[in-house]
């Protein structure tokens, strides 16, 4: 049981290690609060300011793997975490490809 929980715990990303279940009588709910989309995205430098995540997120300019996040208050788990991109056609998409070289003219014309 113990194992169980401290396996949940490190997926979600709440404790650091799964050494002992110290950390989970520890547990602060800031560590609830670091793994939300907004400061995620923060963290990772996709944007400057919690605004702005939460504007971007709202509008739909994020997606993590195939899906399309619309809600700032997702809990985003280790695995999630890796998966995290700019939606398919959104404009920091483009204009991060513009800038590093990589845009396609097909992609340019917003297929």
């Amino acid at each position: 049981m113990t194992e169980v929980l401290l396996d949940k715990l490190y997926s979600l990303g709440l404790i650091r290690d799964k050494q002992s279940l110290e950390a989970c009588v520890e547990l602060p709910t800031s560590s609830f609060c670091r793994r939300r989309l907004p400061v995620v995205l923060v963290r990772m430098k996709f944007c400057e300011t919690l605004d702005n995540a939460i504007t971007y997120i709202k509008q739909g300019e994020i997606r993590i793997g195939p899906d399309l996040v619309t809600n700032p208050a997702l809990h985003v788990t280790r695995e999630m975490e890796d998966h995290i991109t700019w939606a398919e056609g959104s404009k920091m998409r483009r204009h991060i490809k513009e800038f590093s070289n990589q845009a396609d003219d097909f992609e340019l014309l917003g297929n």
